[in-house]
């Protein structure tokens, strides 16, 4: 299995105390009292900023990230990660148009930059992942903000508090597998 490897920093361009990652952690502030860089030496990683896997996500792949604050504007860095394992093998999800899997489903296996064009749907509310790791996008062609989906029944994006209600009103219009060779 390919195992992710992090070092988190306190401040900005790799300075203060570090904490060093290979899985998920939902509370960083049990190490530090704040993260606003982070190297990912290895593997891919989602960040949160708030503990336990909450609020504003950002996917981070193999590289550095030398200030939280200016390239995703958290101003407090993030608070929680999760090590996201690398599937080998085929990619597979249903996308909803509605809640509890109604309305159109299509069934994707590979990146879709627009739902919208793809399958004339404006709305995707719930999700079926069957195989691999998927990071989904409010906005077509990968923009916007993110939200990662591991295998398993997402039948309420809105329950979640990332669909129309939630998080200023959030619609996925764009999905990507998570890969190796991913390019961002």
């Amino acid at each position: 299995m390919n195992m992710g490897r992090a070092t988190f920093y306190e401040d900005r361009n790799f300075q203060g105390r570090s904490y060093e990652c290979s899985s998920d952690c939902p509370d960083i502030s049990s190490y530090m009292s704040r993260c606003q860089s982070c190297r990912v030496q290895s593997g891919c990683f989602m960040v949160y900023e708030r503990p336990n896997y909450m609020g504003n996500q950002y996917f981070m792949k193999r590289g550095e990230y030398s200030d939280y604050q200016s390239m995703m504007g958290m101003t407090d860095g993030f608070r929680s990660c999760r090590m996201i394992p690398m599937h080998r093998g085929n990619f597979r999800m249903r996308i909803y148009e509605r809640e509890n899997f109604g309305g159109q489903m299509h069934e994707m296996m590979d990146d879709c930059d627009s739902i919208q064009e793809r399958y004339r749907m404006s709305d995707c509310q719930s999700c079926n992942v069957m195989d691999g790791h998927w990071l989904m996008y409010e906005q077509p062609h990968f923009r916007g903000r993110q939200m990662y989906m591991r295998p398993g029944e997402y039948r309420s994006f809105r329950e979640m508090g990332m669909g129309m209600g939630g998080m200023g009103g959030m619609r996925f219009m764009s999905m990507r597998r998570i890969m190796d060779n991913m390019s961002m």
